[in-house]
């Protein structure tokens, strides 16, 4: 699973270092999943590259799947953000732009920062990587 240059190391010094790096993610990823919370880091992730959209045709599509993946009631991977936010994004649909996901990626990001992110530098998914560097 490791590949050179993976510093696992790096990944617990910052959930910043730790979602810089494509094996840190999927190993985030892996240990979410355990606790039946990866919409954070998939949501995440999908606002960031949501962020390098420069159409916008494209802006609304992904705007809208990202809208029906994890921020309406009910969706199937349903992230948790306040009503207030969850509001907002509804209403800048018909025409999202490059920002329209930031107050909710901003929420997601303190949830796995303060919450998610402890744990993982805890859990055997992180200790057993640590050992393989």
């Amino acid at each position: 699973m490791l590949a050179p240059g993976d510093d696992v190391v790096a990944w617990g010094e910052s959930l910043d270092q730790l979602l810089d790096c494509k094996t840190g993610q999927l190993a985030f990823e892996d240990f979410l999943r355990t606790e039946y919370s990866e919409e954070n880091l998939l949501f995440w992730v999908a606002c960031e590259e949501y962020k390098k959209i420069t159409s916008e045709a494209e802006m609304e599509v992904a705007a809208k799947r990202i809208y029906t993946e994890f921020v309406q009631v009910d969706a199937l991977r349903q992230i948790n953000i306040d009503c207030v936010t969850r509001g907002e994004i509804s209403d800048n649909l018909s025409q999202p732009g490059l920002n329209c996901f930031d107050r909710a990626q901003r929420q997601i990001y303190a949830l796995m920062e303060n919450d998610c992110y402890p744990r993982f530098l805890k859990s055997e998914i992180y200790q057993a990587l640590l050992e393989q560097h």
